[in-house]
């Protein structure tokens, strides 16, 4: 039999190896029990081994314990939604200079497409909001609006990562990641970190976007989905019952009280009690959290689930809402996949595209910050809304309603966790193709996230590549002080 490394064969390698990552899994559910007491180290050796996601304290008191952000993916049009542009009434198909760039490239003038929608004022504040969003428009005065964004990129791919990142090239943990490595998780049976995808498909660069990049793999996000089983190839072998569940869970408990004191002597038992452990507790808390079937029937209906349109998006806003509420930290939920008309892309006909998607998510967005602030949860819980850029005044091509992509200047906006409502911050210039005053880049966006979790932005760091690499750049960014409560 042939032996190719450290005179094993490749049968004993494989066994050993498999064994050995059980054993560390082991470790950790056994040290939790005070199995080890002060046996459990770290990998140099001498320091005291410690569970990656355990609750962690911030630089100082935060003002949020977790994040929702609301992705949309495409890049909505900041001057068809929540940036209101007046002038541009009368100027459909009107031939103009004004510099852009976009997925066709830098250009000097362009043909007007004069906004679809009517706008009109919402709440105390006076908010100008689209009729694309008439429910969100209900919660203004929860909302800070900031009006001038900017980013580096117009292309998709590396605008996600960006806005994802914080950089453009791939690599880096995303904001997610740096969440949990942070702060940890309150519930150590849940992920710290999911993320819930549109189910017509992932977005461009796929998995790059809730990365953990440089940082151990217990920061990357969790894939949950709405519908079936929450999470892939979480559920038991077929014919395993509840009751052989609960047997070999009892098994555990009594195999740990009987080696309090001393090493365990059967490594390949130890390995699977240590499996089935990490399993059942995922099985067991997972389809809880996400069963949303206990929730009465106004909550339903508040989140747009009595509409086939709205349902699904509905369905993953009122998860987060039951995830957070269960301690996990960040939820990412995508609107939008795939290519094209499917995600917020508006190439070509501008008013289908975004009818479609602001008809799937407007309610729901709406129902969420109600129903956060009816439970008193709104005020630590954070809400971002946007894509990774908006989009331009002019027309793509020579017919047709389509906008090229815009990094200049777009619109996101924040509600709770400590965030000012009813204020709107930036603008852009009077066609909306770029940020004139008060103009913030996505690290500025970062940096408030991290502010309000209990962070300095620019003091959390992970030491890599000989640097102490943070979210917003060794450079460093400061926060958005005028949402600020």
């Amino acid at each position: 039999m042939t032996r190719n490394f450290c005179g094993r064969t490749r049968r004993e390698f494989i066994w050993q190896s498999g064994a050995g990552f059980a054993g560390t899994a082991l470790a950790g559910l056994l040290s939790d029990d005070g199995f080890f007491e002060n046996q459990t180290v770290a990998a140099d050796g001498a320091t005291k081994w410690e569970n990656p996601l355990a609750p962690k304290e911030p630089h100082f008191a935060p003002k949020a314990k977790s994040v929702i952000f609301l992705y949309m993916y495409g890049g909505p049009s900041h001057i068809d939604t929540f940036d209101y542009k007046p002038d541009m009434k009368g100027m459909d198909n009107k031939t103009i200079e004004v510099k852009t760039f976009g997925r066709g490239g830098h250009r000097n003038q362009g043909r007007i497409v004069e906004p679809r929608w009517d706008f009109k004022q919402y709440g105390e504040c006076g908010k100008w909001v689209s009729d694309l969003f008439p429910h969100v428009g209900e919660c203004v005065d929860d909302i800070a609006f900031l009006h001038s964004m900017t980013a580096d990129s117009p292309i998709h791919g590396s605008a996600m990562l960006m806005m994802n990142s914080g950089r453009i090239l791939s690599g880096a943990p995303c904001l997610g990641s740096w969440v949990t490595y942070g702060l940890g998780s309150e519930n150590q049976n849940l992920p710290g970190f999911v993320v819930m995808l549109d189910p017509r498909g992932g977005p461009i660069s796929g998995a790059k976007n809730w990365s953990c990049g440089y940082m151990p793999a217990s920061y990357q996000a969790t894939i949950m989905r709405s519908e079936g089983s929450p999470i892939l190839n979480l559920n038991p072998p077929a014919g395993m019952t509840r009751e052989t569940q609960e047997k070999l869970l009892a098994t555990l408990k009594q195999y740990n009280q009987e080696h309090q004191k001393t090493r365990a002597d059967n490594s390949q038992l130890a390995a699977r009690i240590a499996n089935y452990e990490l399993a059942f507790r995922m099985q067991t808390a997972a389809p809880e959290a996400t069963d949303i079937e206990d929730e009465t029937q106004e909550t339903h209906n508040l989140y747009g689930l009595d509409n086939e349109r709205s349902a699904k998006f509905g369905r993953q806003c009122l998860m987060a809402r039951r995830l957070v509420e269960r301690g996990v930290r960040f939820v990412q939920i995508y609107s939008g996949g795939n290519h094209n008309d499917a995600n917020w892309d508006a190439h070509g006909d501008l008013k289908y595209n975004h009818d479609l998607h602001a008809g799937e998510t407007d309610k729901p967005i709406a129902g969420l910050i109600k129903d956060l602030k009816r439970r008193d949860m709104l005020k630590d819980t954070l809400i971002v809304w946007g894509g990774e850029f908006g989009r331009q005044p002019t027309a793509e091509y020579a017919k047709g309603t389509g906008r090229d992509h815009n990094s200049y200047g777009f619109t996101m906006w924040m509600a709770g966790g400590g965030i000012k409502g009813g204020v709107s911050v930036g603008t852009t210039d009077e066609l909306g193709s770029r940020a004139v005053d008060d103009r913030f880049h996505v690290k500025h966006l970062h940096a408030t996230i991290l502010q309000q979790l209990g962070f300095d932005p620019n003091k959390l760091s992970y030491f890599y590549d000989g640097l102490d690499q943070r979210l917003v750049g060794v450079e460093g960014a400061q926060p958005i002080q005028q949402v600020i409560a």
